[in-house]
């Protein structure tokens, strides 16, 4: 006869005192993991891409602001347009990490001396070399012969739009041809001013991933150039 083997009631209860704390244990981790925290969204300080998205919404931003002070009869659509653009923006930010919403007005920093420079033919005739150079160009006594520096200092970001290659600017009129080089890879681009922004030179989506580096979406280090 096969003899069964039980176990002692000390036994039984030693399993089920053991059982039971693998069990908390579990339930102690899951719950510590379900309570943690999600990290903290990036600032325009911690990362280059934050403070890329946060110029690209400042400077969108400070359009529809100056459209909305100076309206004129196509203020409505370019201000429906440029939401779009924030919107969008702002859904990069946060697959990005960063903080949504953050805008970067700092990046006018440059631009108060921008006016000037784009409304003081005396300064550039001041160095003779270059409008010596550029002034067979027939430059019609604009602010900066064509192939000429333009924008000294301005850092370069992306619009949002969509479209062919192209910029805008608060400097140039429509149909300007600017070439923009990025230094840090020395690619470059040349593109036609086809609409107003707030910053000197602002690129749109597809003339922007010409000049970028790879999860960048700003160039601190920019060429741009009046070509046409």
């Amino acid at each position: 006869m096969s003899r069964r083997r039980t176990l002692g009631t000390k036994k039984k209860i030693a399993l089920l005192l053991s059982a039971a704390t693998v069990a908390g244990g579990g339930a102690f981790v899951m719950a510590s993991t379900s309570n943690a925290s999600p990290p903290a969204p990036k600032s325009a300080s911690e990362s280059t891409v934050c403070l890329g998205l946060a110029t690209a919404l400042g400077n969108n931003q400070k359009f529809i602001a100056d459209q909305r002070a100076n309206p004129d009869a196509q203020s409505e659509a370019r201000i429906a347009n440029r939401e779009a653009v924030v919107a969008e923006i702002e859904r990069k930010q946060e697959a990005s990490g960063c903080a949504v919403g953050e805008s970067a007005q700092d990046s006018q920093t440059a631009q108060p001396s921008q006016p000037a420079q784009s409304a003081q033919p005396p300064a550039a005739s001041a160095e003779p070399s270059q409008p010596a150079a550029s002034a067979p160009a027939g430059n019609g006594g604009g602010a900066a012969a064509s192939g000429q520096q333009v924008c000294n200092g301005s850092t370069v970001t992306l619009s949002g739009e969509g479209g062919a290659p192209a910029a805008s600017s608060n400097q140039f009129p429509a149909g300007t041809k600017l070439k923009v080089t990025n230094l840090d890879n020395n690619k470059s681009t040349t593109v036609e001013v086809t609409s107003v922004s707030g910053s000197c030179a602002l690129l749109n989506n597809a003339a922007f991933e010409q000049v970028r580096e790879p999860g960048k979406f700003l160039i601190r280090r920019a060429l741009i150039e009046k070509v046409g």
